[in-house]
């Protein structure tokens, strides 16, 4: 079976993240710890894949599934289409997702891949759901929406479009949600490989996650430096996110879909989870959905 964890992300009343087993890796004293939590109580399937979860302000969870943005009530395993995107483009889905600090849901899409990293480009879009849960296109034209997050004092939003190999920023209105003047804070190297999901501390740095790069690193997103870069034992790490009682602690997902059986050999521990512990910094709880 192959694994792709995507998008992670931790809140106290539930911790919102998947499963697997335990080795312990030291990493110059920062600990890369393959993690396990508890089996749930039950599983939902769905008939299309969940790209993002958010929780809502006014109980239980949104989603993003397949095209669709939908509302999710998990003791019910009920899920109720709230509208749809991307009707004109049948071989697309959603990819990242994460609500903004005034309980916007932003997503982005692309086109289903051919293989990892591989697809029709340009297909993809970034969308905003709001809390009357009307709909707004903010651009068209992305290969694969990925990670995304906004600056501590709200003013700046930051997005991934994977394979431009670059994290952007934009000029970001709390009030209207609305975005501009986009420009590259950093380009990644080549050993760092491809730009997937992203997370942002107290501090205000951003942390990325290296797919085919094994690795998160953390940026500066004021002067574009890399300040620090954490290895793990995998290649195809995903996304990251803080989590823990004082969100202190770092997960990471992997993925292990297109690997073969000599790679999987070399990496018996991909397509699961990492908690980093040590970092000396925090994250940002997230922001729940405020339809």
């Amino acid at each position: 079976m192959e694994h792709l964890l995507i998008l992670p992300f931790w809140f106290n009343s539930w911790k919102a993240l998947p499963l697997l087993g335990v080795v312990l890796v030291l990493l110059g004293g920062i600990n890369v710890l393959p993690w396990h939590i508890p089996l749930f109580h039950f599983t939902l399937f769905l008939d299309a894949p969940v790209s993002s979860v958010a929780l809502r302000k006014s109980g239980d969870y949104v989603i993003t599934l397949g095209t669709r943005f939908a509302a999710l009530k998990w003791k019910e395993q009920l899920v109720t289409t709230i509208t749809q995107v991307d009707k004109d483009k049948p071989n697309n889905r959603f990819n990242d997702g994460k609500v903004d600090p005034a309980g916007r849901y932003f997503a982005g899409t692309m086109a289903e891949e051919i293989r990892p990293a591989v697809l029709e480009r340009h297909q993809g879009s970034l969308y905003t759901l709001f809390s009357d849960l009307s709909v707004v296109k903010h651009f068209d034209q992305v290969d694969i929406s990925n990670g995304l997050d906004w600056s501590l004092d709200h003013r700046i939003f930051f997005y991934i479009d994977s394979l431009s190999y670059s994290v952007d920023a934009f000029d970001y209105d709390l009030q209207t949600g609305k975005i501009g003047n986009r420009r590259s804070i950093y380009k990644l190297e080549k050993d760092e490989s491809i730009p997937d999901g992203m997370c942002i501390d107290t501090e205000g740095k951003l942390w990325v996650a290296c797919y085919d790069g094994g690795r998160v690193i953390r940026l500066d997103p004021e002067t574009g430096k890399r300040l620090q870069t954490v290895k793990l034992p995998v290649d195809k790490t995903t996304s990251c996110c803080f989590g823990g009682k004082d969100y202190s602690e770092m997960y990471v997902t992997s993925a292990s879909d297109g690997m073969d059986k000599e790679w999987l050999s070399r990496q018996p521990q991909a397509g699961g989870i990492f908690k980093i512990t040590g970092l000396g910094v925090k994250g940002v709880p997230p922001y729940p959905f405020a339809g």
